[in-house]
């Protein structure tokens, strides 16, 4: 196991309608707040309005900022940071999923920053010296794990780059998970929530590190809940008991508490945003279609993990085969995939077959960062390599 530091300020309020005390928890904090949020379901939910009457129960003055969509923008954050120093806000408020949040993080980052907010992404700036606006959350959609997570992601549309950026002062001050606000999801972004989950854990769980024992025994729990629960949920999604156990899970996924002390790989976001920065694909879809070639293509590096996972997670009887076994785990991977409605090929994702996988493979390495640009994980891919996976996507 590797040195580790692990700070998590986050207060985590979970239940059904907790979310009618948020004036309440943020009146310590904030006298004016940004309200930010995507489309109308916050509206026809009724969510906006109790959000709303929360915050003008307790005192608290706000502006809001809608618009957020589905791999968040610059632009709009460039938008949010501007209104935030205009109307001197003291907190940025987030009602929605992953991309929400990252949304607000990027405002919450930029309103006193020095440089313009996306030097932090593109440089990957460590050393924040100025105040970072407090953020806090409700969340809608128990997904990307960004409720408890220091990361962000945010995509310049312009140049079709789609960046992820990390720090502790990011983190969420207080986040509110309410399972009754899943209820009315449609089951594809179930899925896909549940797909970004699961890799969360892979790109922790699948590295060279040893002597991991308790990280990952807590991941293989995590990992069969997230597929326990997803396939309740496509058979019944009204069941709250299994929204909740799914969010929970969600946020141990991506809070980090699971990748202390051991390397983190990542590879397979890497290739996946290259595919949602120039498609705009759903994240969790994209993931679905890399991972599987992915682990085919690294599993012979390092067996005995895969060997593991397949049969702790993926419930295969052990075997002698090593090979055998591993495969089998991929293969129900897959066919868990097909049960919760997700995408297996580059065409279903809407790609075509003839795309410009190698533009995409020579960005993915050059942004990882590995040695001689290379996707950091078990194996060091090349550009060459990377782009052999993401044709492994293509329907033949």
């Amino acid at each position: 196991m590797l040195n580790f530091q692990y700070h998590n300020p986050t207060r985590y309020v979970y239940g059904p309608g907790e979310h009618h005390r948020i004036g309440a928890l943020l009146k310590p904090f904030a006298s004016k707040v940004l309200l930010h949020y995507g489309g109308g379901s916050v509206k026809r939910t009724g969510l906006y309005n109790a959000v709303v009457a929360s915050l003008e129960a307790a005192g608290i003055d706000f502006i809001e900022l809608s618009g957020v969509k589905p791999n968040p923008s610059l632009s709009l954050v460039r938008k949010g940071i501007d209104l935030c120093r205009r109307e001197q806000v003291d907190l940025v408020l987030a009602v929605g999923g992953g991309s929400v949040i990252d949304s607000a993080k990027g405002i919450a980052l930029g309103v006193h920053a020095p440089i313009d907010v996306w030097q932090y992404y593109t440089d990957c700036i460590d050393d924040i010296r100025h105040d970072v606006l407090p953020v806090a959350t409700i969340l809608t959609l128990p997904a990307a794990g960004s409720e408890n997570s220091p990361n962000t992601v945010l995509t310049d549309e312009e140049h079709e780059l789609k960046l992820g950026y990390g720090h502790s002062k990011l983190r969420p001050l207080l986040s509110i998970v309410n399972p009754e606000l899943f209820l009315t999801l449609p089951p594809n972004q179930m899925a896909n929530g549940a797909s970004d989950m699961l890799c969360h854990i892979f790109e922790r769980y699948f590295t060279n590190t040893g002597d991991t024992q308790l990280s990952d025994a807590l991941s293989e729990a995590t990992m069969r809940t997230i597929m326990q629960q997803a396939l309740v949920l496509a058979a019944n999604p009204t069941d709250l008991n299994a929204w909740g156990q799914l969010g929970l899970s969600g946020t141990i996924a991506h809070n980090d508490l699971l990748g202390i002390g051991r390397e983190q790989s990542w590879a397979c976001h890497m290739l996946e945003h290259e595919l949602s920065a120039v498609y705009d694909v759903p994240h969790g879809a994209g993931l679905a279609v890399i991972v599987p070639p992915y682990m085919e293509a690294t599993w012979p590096h390092n067996p005995g993990i895969f060997y593991q996972w397949a049969t702790n997670v993926m419930g295969v009887t052990p075997s002698r085969n090593t090979e055998a076994v591993i495969r089998e785990g991929i293969a129900r991977l897959r066919s868990w995939y097909r049960a919760i409605g997700l995408p297996q090929t580059m065409q279903e994702l809407g790609i075509p077959a003839d795309a410009n996988f190698t533009r995409m493979a020579e960005s993915a390495c050059q942004r990882s960062g590995g040695p001689g640009n290379t996707l950091l994980g078990i194996y060091p891919f090349n550009a060459r390599e990377a782009e052999a996976i993401l044709r492994a996507a293509v329907a033949p």
